[in-house]
């Protein structure tokens, strides 16, 4: 199975453990992005993963490329040039302090790449799946227009498309973001979101859910993808749902939806190392159950379980094991030591 990507991947930097931004002035250097950190989850799956973008003809583009390699990601079909690689900042949270993040991601390479400088038809030979986040078109009207380009060529190669719709108000507004996500979603056969992108983005809500007050009604959310599909033609949607207990604790669950039955996951109580990458991880864990032939609730099982485990690691990629994900949802959640 071959699965491309199509995104930003940024230098993240982050002060160690839980300090706050310059408590101590050493900060870790790592990368990461939504489609690289799904293009990695799939490639440590054993998939075909090819992740497309534009960097700096630079060591700091060429070190971003050579982390993904690391993991068997092919990267044969990321374009070079442009100025900068985005950069963003995390200061991890605890307890009631919640994390933050700061963008550094004006002008990069892919922000200002241009129609041409990819090969969308050789890209797509032989792909079965193409993945893309509502974070890419967010970087303006040439990177919508990319989207688009790439959701063409896909369609026209046979790949099923997934999209993330992953808003981010600090790259765009609500209304941007539903003028632009309302047409690249007619391309889209999975949609992906969590208990506030369908509100932010199409303004679909679920009813009786107070997301920072943290009640969540599962029940809404058939409400939500129900109108998702009826509205976009989407085959499937799934939606992570996410109870904040602190910075610290959460309770995770997701639901997919496949045109006929709600599957519900099973909930876990997660106390979290690193969030960020967390949906990223459930994407490339449905994308790979997906493209598997597994089925609606065994698919949602496994995403679920994938995400999980993020949260468990360090930085922006899942690096877990299929036998690790699958031991997890069949119920192995001790901790045990495996010896």
């Amino acid at each position: 199975m071959k699965v491309v990507t199509f995104g930003e991947i940024m230098l993240r930097l982050a002060p160690e453990g839980y300090l706050k931004f310059f408590q101590e002035k050493k900060f870790q250097a790592t990368f990461g992005g939504g489609e690289a950190n799904v293009s990695v989850s799939l490639a440590n799956y054993g998939v075909d993963s090819v992740y497309v973008t534009k960097l700096p003809d630079n060591p700091i583009g060429q070190a971003a490329i050579n982390s993904l390699r690391y993991y068997g990601v092919d990267t044969s079909k990321i374009a070079r040039g442009g100025e900068r690689i985005g950069v963003y900042f995390v200061e991890k949270g605890a307890s009631q302090r919640p994390s933050k993040v700061v963008y550094d991601r004006a002008h990069s390479s892919i922000a200002t790449a241009k129609k041409g400088d990819f090969n969308w038809d050789e890209i797509f030979e032989g792909a079965d799946w193409f993945h893309f986040t509502g974070i890419t078109p967010a970087l303006g009207d040439d990177a919508t227009e990319l989207c688009r380009e790439a959701c063409i060529a896909a369609k026209k190669a046979g790949a099923t498309i997934s999209c993330d719709l992953n808003y981010r108000k600090k790259l765009w507004t609500k209304e941007k973001a539903k003028e632009v996500m309302s047409e690249l979603i007619k391309y889209v056969d999975v949609c992906i979101a969590n208990e506030e992108d369908a509100s932010d983005v199409f303004g679909i809500v679920s009813s009786n859910t107070d997301i920072t007050g943290g009640k969540l009604n599962a029940e809404g959310y058939k409400e939500v993808a129900s109108e998702i599909v009826k509205r976009f033609g989407c085959k499937k949607v799934a939606i992570t749902l996410r109870t904040s207990i602190s910075a610290n604790d959460n309770k995770w669950s997701a639901m997919l939806y496949d045109g006929e039955e709600f599957n519900f996951a099973k909930s876990y109580d997660v106390h979290i190392v690193d969030r960020v990458g967390g949906g990223d991880s459930f994407g490339g864990g449905l994308i790979y159950a997906l493209v598997n032939g597994y089925s609606s609730k065994d698919a949602i099982e496994f995403a679920t379980a994938a995400s999980c485990l993020k949260h468990s690691i360090e930085g922006d990629y899942n690096l877990v094991t299929v036998d690790e994900v699958k031991a997890l949802a069949g119920g192995d959640g001790s901790g045990r030591v495996q010896r």
